[in-house]
């Protein structure tokens, strides 16, 4: 899973309607000298330049941004309050396209927000993260529960079937309805001013929450031996290397925090005690009974998200924060949830028998301790039982994804499906880091975007992999060039050595791409229904990964680093053969945290004791000793570091049940580039942003709804 982490809706409505994104926040730092506020214009202006204007990242400092969010939430209250206050009868027209038709200086300032609260956090970014955010949600709050405005859009809604509205023009009056409802537009005054404090207070935590593991996340262990890298490679010991000596550590080796070290540790390292120092580290992030505890935080949260569901009319946080879903309601995920918890379980204690014996089997021939298998110990065991089942070690794949083969590789396949193509112009416009490449995106000769590529770990840049787009497409607003980016943090070679990464680091790539390919794809005439269910957001990107490991695309770029001899044959096979492997341990690791995530939020009563709920939760499900879940409550960003994903983790398994769905129609045809069936998921799927019922559009590509037993057969389930 390659979840998208950190962002916070700030605007609950969707006029006038912003996406924010807030950064994890760094240990904290002297603040910087104080100085006169330079002007903010580079960010508030009209983007200048190529492709319809592009951000001038060059012309653009910290500490523009209080200025220029002042100054934004001027405009945009004036652009509010004049259609607010239009003396002529509410209209589609002057109510609902005049809000979409928004040229708001915040559709400029938040997209180059996001990116320095997400790639370049330095102190003085936290610092205006944690005075602005809480003020920020008071002003979109402030909109969204605005009575006129509302009256003007209920107004049209309650005669809605009489206006003649076009298809598109309805679904988009009636979610604007929605949004301002759900939002707490019904709500009396004394009820709207809490609302607004629960936000406000939201906003506040989510920040402390971000930067307390991040914080965690920000620490290392450093290993100053020789012996303490037995069995890792050289590549990554470079790596290490080159973090240590960024740490004042030259001569040192250091191992983050964050799981870009962790996981290649565990799977590597011979030292056992380092193993599981490693380990226990990067679980207890944010759960140390120190400064950066997060669990009365978490505490807090959930308190204020119960009591926001109550006065909205909900149950509580999880049937509010699926309303307008796929999935609809928390017992229809949990259903799918639990339907394949079973057979992913039965998995693991299959897996840990089949590394236990091997432990076993080496203890007996004098090759190791006598052991018994430990969290520390499940990813170094299970690259031993790959080895013995399917003869494949992943060092062994590593020299043949080398990084910007894989890049050449993702832009192949969406050459070859959607007739995208990807020129590199680097150096032409402004970037925000030396390391970000960017790349001119045609179809059929026209250009239709640019795309930004940001692949690199580095300090004040938050863990994990997202996508973001900085301009969408909108018929509309005559908005054609989308300007989307990409965001990993894979760990550089070290010693200007090439950046080899692992399958899953590619898969990561070509995830991420997805949703790149999503974004460039979309072709929506009103920008409030260019996004999507949060359970549909993740399906393209997944389905982008079935064409990682294809024949056509190893052949062609999984070269080796040295000889640029082609991936063998042998080799891939192997590969295939062992494609279902691990497959419990992947899909346990996920599913607990998902399953976790709905019983904390689908619940009366607020937890207030989120250490004890986890251990109470997991042993229900009997969840085995030998994994932890992939976001322990303390370190889940996904879930408190905003609401995006809060009751919402499950929407992975969700979209990867259409995902496996949408691959068996390519497989069915005979052929997996089969460009009919790319057609029609592109012009159903892809380009149509939110204008139809999601699952409605499913049926259309389908033909019926999606099948988990393609699901199950991909993990290698059964599937009676």
């Amino acid at each position: 899973m390659k979840p998208v982490t950190g962002a916070i809706l700030l605007a609950t409505t969707s006029l006038f309607a912003t996406n924010v994104q807030a950064a994890p926040m760094p240990q904290n730092a002297p603040a910087p000298a104080t100085a006169a506020a330079p002007d903010p214009a580079p960010m508030l202006d009209k983007w200048p330049g190529l492709f319809d204007g592009v951000p001038q990242w060059d012309k653009l400092t910290p500490a523009m941004f209080p200025a220029a969010f002042e100054k934004a939430m001027a405009e945009a209250r004036a652009e509010f309050v004049k259609i607010r206050d239009n003396p002529e009868a509410p209209t589609f027209a002057n109510t609902i396209e005049a809000a979409e038709k928004n040229t708001s200086a915040f559709n400029r300032v938040f997209p180059v927000w996001g990116v320095y609260t997400s790639n370049l956090a330095t102190p003085e970014v936290q610092k205006i993260a944690a005075e602005w955010s809480p003020k920020l949600s008071a002003f979109f709050t402030e909109l969204s529960l605005d009575p006129k405005m509302f009256a003007r859009v209920k107004a049209l809604h309650d005669k809605r079937q009489s206006l003649g509205l076009n298809a598109q023009q309805l679904r988009l009056l009636e979610r604007e309805y929605r949004d301002y409802v759900t939002s707490g537009a019904l709500l009396d005054d004394a009820q709207k001013t809490e609302v607004k404090r629960i936000n406000g207070e939201l906003a506040k935590l989510y920040t402390e929450f971000s930067k307390r593991v991040l914080a965690d996340e920000e620490t290392a262990i450093i290993l100053a031996s020789e012996a303490d890298l037995a069995g890792l490679s050289d590549s990554f010991k470079a790596s290490l290397a080159e973090e240590a000596k960024a740490r004042g550590q030259a001569g040192k080796w250091a191992v983050k925090n964050t799981r870009s070290s962790m996981q290649p540790f565990l799977m590597y390292s011979t030292r056992r005690d380092l193993r599981e120092k490693v380990y226990n580290a990067y679980i207890n992030r944010g759960d140390n009974g120190d400064a950066n505890d997060t669990n009365a935080t978490i505490a807090a949260i959930l308190k204020l998200r119960q009591e926001r569901a109550k006065i909205l009319g909900f149950k509580n946080h999880a049937e509010y924060r699926m309303d307008d879903t796929m999935a609809e309601t928390p017992a229809n995920a949990t259903k799918l949830m639990m339907s394949v918890w079973p057979a992913a379980r039965a998995r693991v204690l299959e897996e840990v028998a089949d590394m236990q014996k091997l432990a076993d089997a080496e203890a007996a021939a004098g090759k190791g301790p006598k052991i018994t298998i430990e969290g520390w110990d499940y990813r170094y065991y299970a690259e031993k039982v790959r080895k013995a089942k399917y003869d494949l070690d992943e060092s062994e794949v590593k020299p043949y994804l080398e990084l910007n083969n894989m890049v050449n590789a993702m832009f192949y396949a969406a050459g070859r499906l959607y007739d995208l193509q990807f020129k590199e112009n680097t150096g032409t416009i402004p970037v925000f880091h030396p390391d970000v490449r960017t790349f001119e995106v045609t179809r059929e000769g026209k250009t239709v975007g640019v795309f930004y590529l940001d692949n690199f770990a580095r300090a004040g840049k938050r863990s994990g992999a997202w996508a973001t787009a900085y301009r969408g497409r909108s018929g509309l607003r005559g908005d054609n060039i989308v300007l989307g980016s990409n965001n990993n943090n894979f760990t550089k070679g070290g010693g200007g050595e090439p950046t080899l990464i692992s399958i899953d680091d590619a898969s990561t790539l070509f995830h991420e791409f997805g949703h790149a390919l999503h974004a460039l794809l979309g072709d929506v005439y009103y920008p409030g229904l260019g996004g999507t269910p949060r359970d549909f957001v993740e399906y393209p990107s997944q389905v982008n990964e079935n064409w990682l490991l294809t024949p056509d695309v190893l052949n062609r770029f999984a070269k080796h680093y040295k000889t640029g001899e082609v991936i063998p044959a042998a080799l891939v096979e192997k590969i295939e053969k062992a494609q279902t492997f691990n497959q419990g341990f992947d899909t346990v690791e996920y599913l607990s945290s998902a399953i976790v995530d709905m019983k904390l939020h689908d619940r009366d009563t607020p937890v207030a004791d989120p250490d004890a709920f986890e251990r109470q939760t997991l042993a229900e499900l009997q969840m085995p000793k030998e994994i932890v879940m992939r976001h322990r409550l303390p370190q889940f960003n996904h879930l408190f570091s905003s609401d995006a994903y809060s009751a919402g983790y499950y929407s992975y398994l969700w979209s990867e049940t259409m995902d496996a769905d949408t691959w068996a129609a390519f497989e069915e045809t005979g052929n997996v580039w089969d460009k009919a069936t790319a057609d029609k998921f592109r012009t159903i799927l892809l380009a149509t942003g939110n204008e139809t019922d999601r699952k409605e559009a499913y049926k259309a590509f389908r033909g019926r709804d999606p099948d988990v037993k393609a699901l199950f057969k991909r993990r290698g389930f059964p599937t009676q």
